[in-house]
């Protein structure tokens, strides 16, 4: 089992930024693709970003590409989602998840573990 715990979120204002955080325990050497998920009240759950086992290759939504990056540190077990220019449209909370294969999926069900999520508001 791998077990994913997310970190970071809070209530901000526009245009600042936030550094989501993402924790990786238990078998770890099993997990390849992680990824940035996010859901607003309402709404169904979306692709954020991803970034493959090594760090090499991310991938990013068209709504936070340039804004948002992802990146992860192996020897550490966690992943990160650095948000900048935070606009309130970015409400939501966001989920980590995390691939048992190298496959770049952008959709929900291409993953295999998932942390509790984390509460991202921003006020305009």
């Amino acid at each position: 089992q791998v077990r994913l715990v997310e970190s970071g979120g809070g209530l901000v204002q526009a245009g600042v930024s936030l550094r989501l955080s993402c924790a990786v325990s238990g078998r770890t050497f099993s997990t390849g693709t992680m990824a940035w998920f996010r859901q607003a009240p309402g709404k169904e759950r979306e692709f954020v970003a991803l970034i493959s086992r090594s760090g090499g290759w991310t991938y990013y939504a068209d709504s936070v590409k340039g804004r948002f990056t992802i990146s992860r540190d192996n020897a550490k077990n966690t992943v990160h989602l650095q948000m900048n220019s935070l606009k309130p449209e970015d409400t939501a909370v966001y989920y980590c998840a995390a691939s048992t294969t190298q496959a770049m999926g952008v959709m929900s069900n291409e993953y295999d573990y998932w942390g509790q999520g984390t509460q991202v508001t921003v006020s305009s």
